[in-house]
């Protein structure tokens, strides 16, 4: 099944179909940010107005997918751990996300990271970071 199709029947997307470009772009490796044409404010979480000044005219825009941890957590389970996360991206929004392929306590307020995707079971491939 092609992405575009997986991404059609995802109930999600179907729902916000504004926010069908950043599926997309997620799909190919690209993490696209919106900026709004107005104020000029790059903004996360995706919606189809401006958080800043409520303008409609906001754009999407590839980001560079570098950032630096803001705050992060440790998710223990008894057989694995996740590390939740706000990374602040170069672009200035902050995202939560996940921190991927590093130790937890290598983790740190500051540290640069970079943009990946990984697949979710819906199909579409989400942001995640890891350690630049």
């Amino acid at each position: 099944m092609n992405n575009a199709h997986a991404l059609a029947g995802d109930p999600y997307v179907a729902a916000f179909p504004e926010n069908l470009p950043f599926w997309e772009a997620a799909a190919r490796g690209r993490l696209l940010l919106p900026r709004c044409a107005d104020c000029g404010q790059a903004h996360w979480h995706p919606r189809a107005h401006c958080p800043y000044c409520r303008s409609e005219a906001v754009r999407w825009e590839e980001a560079s997918g570098r950032g630096t941890i803001h705050a992060c957590t440790v998710i223990r389970r008894p057989d694995s751990h996740c590390v939740l996360a706000y990374v602040q991206v170069e672009e200035g929004p902050l995202m939560m996300t996940n921190i991927i392929d590093a130790a937890p306590e290598d983790l740190h307020i500051g540290m640069a990271v970079r943009c990946d995707f990984r697949a979710t079971a819906e199909g579409r491939h989400a942001p995640v970071f890891r350690p630049a």
